[in-house]
């Protein structure tokens, strides 16, 4: 298999001070896997050094207290008018010391992803993060990869960028697919599957979803995550985007990739090998445990965060996914089977059509539908050897603005 993300193959960057602590790079800071991967941080000083950061614009605040507290030589922000005001920010808690180099503009990130260090965490949100992705494998950095989206919408440039084990995934469900996977060689595995948590309706049926409000879907059992992650989460279409990332990460066929759901998401996902044998990750739900991995790797960071407590009586289910109240999972591997600039358009029409939800200008069950009516409308996708940057961005241009005609009626 021509896995983007072995591990059993680790790829080493060259860096500047190999004896030293890690030096990394935290796109989106600001968000929820940067803030926690600071955490990790912090609590191993002697592990790891963030040398630049950088986040959309709009916590500024928190931004320069990162900053300030981890020492970093380098700050980005996506919004140019961000910039003065964390000049400022910066200047009034550093009383007096040295303040970090300041980029700012949409290419701020990328310039970033590029700079010396040795691993790149892509935190970003959106498949804003696919150029950062470029310029980290270009650059030859480690990519700890919690941006999905970059993967999915770019899945033959990064494929061919990335060498070997030069991924390391953050998404706990990829995360537990890459432990498990060392259990056994690449010929004796049968299958992927892969736990949904359910979201916040997973009992429901698709008339009950049909009077689902924004504030009933932000109600997410398990997870605290973003607006869009949470909404992704409700009508798992991240649960889609999940399956056409283990495809691409670990070359795994979608006939191959199963989704069932675990309510208690204790178990992150699970490897089925030729034997009939299953290996499951598992840990309480907590990012810090997969966001330690990826920034460690090959090592694991002790306390990243607490394990499970065989000391109390708890129960696991497992229950089959209703494809008819939840389309998502099925759509997106048709998308996934067709390539291209498919999953791009797939990605992007769903990105406006949550934006249209959460406005009420969608309905719930509106989101997947109107995304099928913009793939459908795509049709054949480009694809093959010739796909470049041009091509993704130019079919989200046209998936956007598609969806939001469609949202509006």
């Amino acid at each position: 298999m021509n896995s983007l993300a072995h591990p059993q193959l680790r790829f080493t960057p060259t860096v500047a001070n190999p004896d030293g602590p890690r030096e990394l790079v935290i796109l989106g800071s600001t968000g929820s896997i940067g803030t926690q991967a600071i955490d990790v941080v912090l609590r191993n000083p002697d592990r790891f050094k963030v040398v630049a950061l950088s986040a959309a614009g709009g916590r500024v605040p928190l931004l320069a207290e990162q900053a300030l507290a981890l020492g970093v030589r380098t700050v980005a922000v996506a919004d140019p008018a961000a910039a003065a005001p964390l000049r400022e920010a910066l200047a009034a808690k550093a009383g007096g010391a040295p303040l970090p180099e300041i980029l700012a503009g949409p290419d701020a990130a990328t310039e970033l992803a590029a700079t010396e260090c040795h691993s790149v965490l892509n935190g970003i949100t959106g498949s804003i993060g696919l150029a950062p992705t470029l310029a980290a494998l270009r650059a030859g950095r480690v990519l700890v990869l919690a941006n999905k989206e970059s993967l999915i919408v770019g899945g033959p440039l990064v494929k061919a960028l990335a060498k070997p084990g030069q991924i390391v995934p953050v998404d706990s469900e990829h995360a537990a697919l890459f432990q498990a996977l060392a259990g056994g060689t690449r010929a004796e595995v049968r299958k992927l599957v892969v736990t949904a948590s359910g979201g916040p309706f997973r009992n429901r049926t698709r008339e009950q979803l049909a009077g689902v409000t924004p504030s009933d879907a932000l109600a997410h059992p398990t997870w605290a995550m973003g607006p869009v992650v949470t909404i992704n989460s409700a009508t798992l279409v991240n649960k889609g985007l999940e399956v056409i990332e283990a495809h691409l990460l670990y070359d795994v066929p979608f006939d191959r990739i199963e989704v069932v759901v675990h309510p208690q998401s204790v178990v992150h996902s699970m490897v089925e090998f030729t034997d009939g044998s299953t290996l499951a990750q598992a840990s309480p739900p907590d990012m810090r445990m997969p966001i330690a991995l990826g920034i460690g790797w090959p090592d694991r960071v002790p306390d990243a965060a607490p394990g499970c407590d065989w000391t109390k009586a708890a129960t696991w289910e497992f229950f089959p996914l209703d494809n008819v109240a939840f389309p998502a999972v099925e759509l997106a591997r048709e998308v996934g089977t067709l390539g291209g600039t498919a999953p791009a358009v797939f990605n992007a029409a769903n990105e406006e059509c949550v934006d249209a939800f959460l406005n009420g200008a969608l309905p719930f069950i509106g989101i997947v539908d109107t995304v099928a009516k913009v793939v459908a409308e795509h049709g054949a996708p480009q694809s093959g050897t010739s796909l470049t940057v041009e091509d993704v961005l130019h079919a989200e241009h046209w998936a956007r603005a598609r969806a939001r005609e469609l949202a509006a009626g």
